[in-house]
This record gives C-alpha cells, sequence and structure tokens, in this order.
C-alpha cells in the first residue's frame, strides 16, 4: 500500500483529465475514489459530462477544449502534480487541447493514458475518427498507455486471442510511441486468469491474477489507471507502479458491489475495512 500522509501535511498530486460519471462509477469518480483511498490528493480537468448509469451512457455533453487546457494550467500554476493520467477525452479538440497543454507546460512528470474508445456497454465515448489525434498527438507524450483488448483492436486493428497476438499489440502500440504499453488481459472471457502485459519494446512483463467472478466491474480500466499514477506520483518505477495497480484493481473487484439494473462499480472502499 501507498504510505498515507500525517494529518496536516501535503499529499502527492495526481491530476485526473476525464469525463464526469453520472452513475458514479467511472471516470473522474472512480478516479477519485482510488486517490482518496490512497492518501493522494485527486485534481481534476473534467473533458466532458455523460448521462450515464449502470445500464450505459445515454449521451454526453464535450467540454470546449480551452476550458479544458484552463484547468490544467490553473491546477498546475498553483497546486503542481506529480503524476496525471487521462480518461474519456471525447473529441480530436480535447484531444489536441490536452496534448497542446502538456507540452507548453513542460510538466516532467508521468502521464499515464488510459485510451477510452467506448465505454463496457459499448456505447462510443470517441468517434473513430478521433482515433488519429489519440495516437499521433497523446500518444508519444506518455509514459504510459493502457489499452483494453477493444481498445486494442480499434486503435491497432489487432485481435488478442492468446499471448503471441497480446505481445504483438504491445509492440504495435509502441511503435505509436508511448513509452510503456500494458495490454489489459481482463476481456479475454476465454481465459481463466487475467494476464496483462507490459512492454518498454524491449522487455516484457506479465502480470497474472485471478479472474475474480463479477459482473460488477464497472471502472475497473480507470481504478487500474489511477492506481498506477498515484504509484508513479509516489516513484515507483513503472513495472512496480504496474504490480500495485494490478493488486489494487484485483481487490477492487473482489469488493464490487451491485447497483442498479446494469454493471455495478469495482470498489476502491475494501480498504475502510
Amino acid at each position: 500500500m501507498l504510505p498515507v500522509p500525517p494529518p496536516g501535511t501535503t499529499p502527492s498530486r495526481v491530476l485526473t483529465i476525464a469525463g464526469s460519471d453520472s452513475g458514479g462509477g467511472a471516470g473522474i469518480q472512480a478516479d477519485m475514489r482510488t486517490m482518496a483511498m490512497l492518501g493522494v490528493h485527486a485534481c481534476v480537468a473534467v473533458t466532458a459530462v455523460t448521462v450515464q448509469n449502470t445500464l450505459g451512457v445515454k449521451s454526453f455533453h464535450e467540454v470546449p477544449g480551452d476550458v479544458v487546457a484552463g484547468q490544467i494550467e490553473a491546477v498546475v500554476s498553483d497546486i503542481g502534480v506529480q503524476a496525471a493520467k487521462t480518461g474519456m477525452l471525447a473529441s480530436s479538440r480535447v484531444i489536441a487541447a490536452v496534448a497542446a497543454a502538456w507540452r507548453r507546460l513542460e510538466l516532467g512528470v508521468p502521464l499515464v493514458v488510459d485510451p477510452v474508445c467506448a465505454s463496457m456497454h459499448g456505447d462510443p465515448l470517441l468517434a473513430a475518427s478521433d482515433l488519429d489525434s489519440l495516437r499521433e498527438q497523446l500518444f508519444p507524450l506518455a509514459t504510459l498507455v493502457t489499452p483494453n483488448l477493444d481498445e486494442v483492436r480499434l486503435l491497432v486493428d489487432i485481435e488478442v486471442v492468446d499471448p503471441d497476438s497480446q505481445r504483438a499489440a504491445c509492440k504495435a502500440l509502441r511503435a505509436l510511441g508511448p513509452r510503456w504499453v500494458l495490454v489489459k488481459g481482463g476481456h479475454l472471457r476465454s481465459s481463466e486468469r487475467s494476464c496483462d502485459l507490459l512492454s518498454d519494446g524491449t522487455d516484457f512483463y506479465e502480470f497474472d491474477s485471478e479472474r475474480i467472478p463479477t459482473n460488477n466491474d464497472h471502472g475497473g480500466g480507470d481504478t487500474l489507471a489511477a492506481a498506477v499514477a498515484c504509484a508513479l506520483a509516489h516513484g515507483f518505477s513503472v513495472p512496480d507502479a504496474v504490480a500495485f495497480g494490478k493488486r489494487w484493481v484485483t481487490e477492487c473487484l473482489r469488493a464490487a458491489y451491485p447497483l442498479g439494473a446494469g454493471h455495478g462499480p469495482v470498489s476502491a472502499l475494501f480498504r475502510l475495512s
């Protein structure tokens, strides 16, 4: 577990650049829960306001790119951050604004890019025409990208079905410019285990865990990326941060609870027990 700062002392700060989930299961709500439970102060730059519940995303309202960039600059100029992560970015306009702000501010801190393209229900959260912006503008700035298997297919047109295709996906994504790539295996339902594969283009690291039998897995990808960003803010190496994030999200899946008529959220609240 990450060290919790003593009362009255300033904790590590992590910025989440993501969409708001009205159902509270994913997006900035999931990010902030994990960051709080890990003793990290969460700052936010809201990219979109979604209309969603446990059954799916009904619609969303995109926040203008200059407002997104303004949020990032306001946080960085006053509060400062030790790491950042992205989630839903809504459009190429927002992606361009985030990338431009990141380059302009020259932050020099780890950036975890969770390339959110669609919700777990299959609702599109990024148009196919905007994928080039994600690949060309944001990936080269990323310390780590964390796609699930559906996102891998959209980004590099590789269907991951076994360890060999998972390794090929890592290589193809690494060629787009990020320093590290984590191809998550949670959506490979045919496997009895959940195996994620991390690579810097040369070395490969496997992170294997039991597959938790639950339908309440909303926000799992956000939670993993947030936990990794928190670990990076504390100075962990990328492999050690991913190992920590993997353990964290596994426990969040174990503690997941039913909510509404659809998929309930993974739960960082296990930390309170």
